[in-house]
């Protein structure tokens, strides 16, 4: 399936904002204590989501239809979650595909969809995290060929890092 990435606006943040809710939703109907926190977002997330915006780091997805059908936050440096780093990498975050649409390879689509990015911007590398809370999403990026290189723990929760090396 043709996805397109489209850059989100600051006006746009309360839409962001309810894909957090209803992601969230969505996992605690599953009993996983992951991203509640988006229900009534505290202070930090809602500053760091707006950074994001203004940084031009969010994108809407779209499928050939222009029906958004989730978000990703794409960044080239993760200092709170991945501290310094030497090697260059795509930093992924926040990936959310909405409730209709999952369990269709989106979220593999979109994976393939940054690989393709990081490489026409030479870098070899990317990296995310998921919510040690989630083996779940922690067993389908390590499906998707990432690797578990390390934990860090902050304020709201405990997250396994992956990394995958692009070819």
């Amino acid at each position: 399936m043709a996805l397109t990435f489209h850059q989100i606006s600051i006006d746009e943040l309360h839409t962001v904002l309810n894909l957090f809710k209803e992601a969230a939703e969505h996992i605690a109907k599953m009993n996983i204590n992951h991203w509640q926190y988006w229900k009534n977002p505290p202070a930090e997330k809602l500053k760091w989501v707006q950074d994001g915006i203004l940084n031009n780091e969010f994108f809407f997805i779209k499928n050939p239809e222009t029906l958004t059908i989730g978000m990703v936050r794409i960044l080239n440096n993760d200092k709170l979650y991945w501290g310094e780093q030497t090697k260059p990498a795509l930093y992924v975050h926040s990936l959310v595909v909405k409730t209709e649409f999952n369990g269709s390879g989106l979220g593999k689509t979109i994976i393939k969809h940054i690989e393709g990015r990081a490489k026409q911007e030479n870098i070899n590398c990317l990296r995310l995290d998921a919510d040690a809370k989630n083996p779940k999403l922690c067993t389908y990026y390590e499906q998707l060929g990432f690797k578990h290189v390390g934990v860090v723990t902050l304020p709201l929760s405990t997250y396994n890092l992956y990394e995958k090396d692009i070819e």
